[in-house]
């Protein structure tokens, strides 16, 4: 079936990761990821939320309200957090999920925080997210909440439609495992419910594409990176602002789109963004640089852009961030980091 064909080549991706070398046509060597564990449960994390959490009013006592005019607002109650990295346990109706969470050294538990979901790629792990995108420093210096959600499998996948293995061949509802994931953070810590961003790389991208599509009213806005839209229909409930970068030369998902594995175009899956957002009149280039070109539609409704960041020559990668020269060229022009969190502080819902 057409997943087991996209989800080979990203096994070889995961394999690569780590360090492992793979032939995209071996299926054999793509294996060599299933000894890849989960991330260990840290007991002293978090409680997660109890059976009845979902149904309850408990997770508002930590989501802060907004000002009209958008500002973040504050919370009362709250726990002061460690800085650094923890794992959280989610309970979800599917068994128990795991996320790492970030927490900056300045987060205060009554000022409203905001928060970026940045999903790892087919095969990977929070902590690979981590040093690929080196977003921990970017979260640091602003001070937003950082969560790496981890996907499930022997080769950790996201259920993102046609990417990627056995989350989107068992049909796993990965959307609602980010729901309770959401909940859980705003039971926690002082959440600004309006500025929740999505992104991820690869599958995560994939992923980060169907969230704007399905839970776009806790989702203020998303950046996928390398990743493409997987679903046949998407009808947000509300405009949502999308900022995507893709590499011209992406051996994995190709930049023109790939028909017999369900991968669209880049060009094909902006304008469904377009058309959903909105947006009239033609993109304007807001950034050029080197290998580096970001054209952006401006005028959407309610105040959203779509953004496509095309890095000529770029491979399976994260611009700015950590190289994997197997994957192909990493760009310097440009920090997929740096310029997604500008885009995200400028969309609150």
């Amino acid at each position: 079936m057409m997943i087991h064909r996209s989800s080979s080549s990203l096994a070889c991706v995961a394999a690569l990761l780590s360090g492992t070398a793979c032939s995209a046509h071996d299926p054999a060597s793509a294996v060599s990821v299933d000894a890849a564990p989960p991330p260990a449960v840290v007991e002293a994390g978090p409680a997660p939320p109890s059976s009845d959490a979902s149904s309850s009013t408990t997770p508002d006592a930590g989501r802060a309200p907004s000002a009209p005019d958008g500002s973040s607002s504050s919370c009362s109650g709250m726990a002061a957090q460690p800085a650094g990295d923890t794992t959280w346990t989610v309970a979800t109706s599917a068994g128990n999920r795991t996320a790492l969470v970030h927490i900056p050294p300045g987060y205060d538990p009554a000022e409203s925080t905001p928060v970026v979901l940045n999903f790892h790629g087919y095969g990977g792990t929070p902590s690979q997210e981590e040093s690929l995108t080196l977003m921990d420093a970017e979260s640091d210096t602003a001070g937003f909440v950082l969560v790496y959600p981890q996907g499930t499998g022997s080769i950790p996948s996201w259920n993102a439609g046609a990417c990627c293995g056995t989350a989107a061949e068992s049909d796993l509802d990965d959307v609602g495992f980010v729901g309770a994931l959401l909940d859980a953070l705003e039971a926690q810590l002082c959440v600004d419910a309006t500025r929740v961003f999505a992104t991820g790389m690869s599958n995560g991208g994939f992923l980060a594409q169907r969230l704007g599509c399905e839970l776009a009213d806790r989702i203020a806005a998303i950046a996928p990176v390398a990743g493409v839209m997987g679903i046949p229909t998407c009808a947000p409930s509300r405009p949502v602002p999308v900022m995507e970068f893709h590499g011209t030369s992406d051996p994995v998902v190709p930049y023109d789109g790939d028909p017999a594995i369900d991968y669209p175009s880049v060009a094909d899956t902006i304008a469904g963004w377009v058309q959903r957002d909105g947006c009239q009149g033609a993109a304007t280039t807001t950034y050029a640089n080197g290998d580096a070109t970001c054209m952006t539609y401006g005028d959407c409704t309610a105040g959203a852009e779509v953004t496509l960041c095309t890095i000529a020559g770029g491979g399976h990668t994260w611009p700015g961030g950590t190289p994997f020269p197997l994957l192909g060229n990493t760009s310097t022009d440009i920090s997929a980091t740096d310029a997604m969190w500008t885009f995200f502080q400028k969309h609150a819902m």
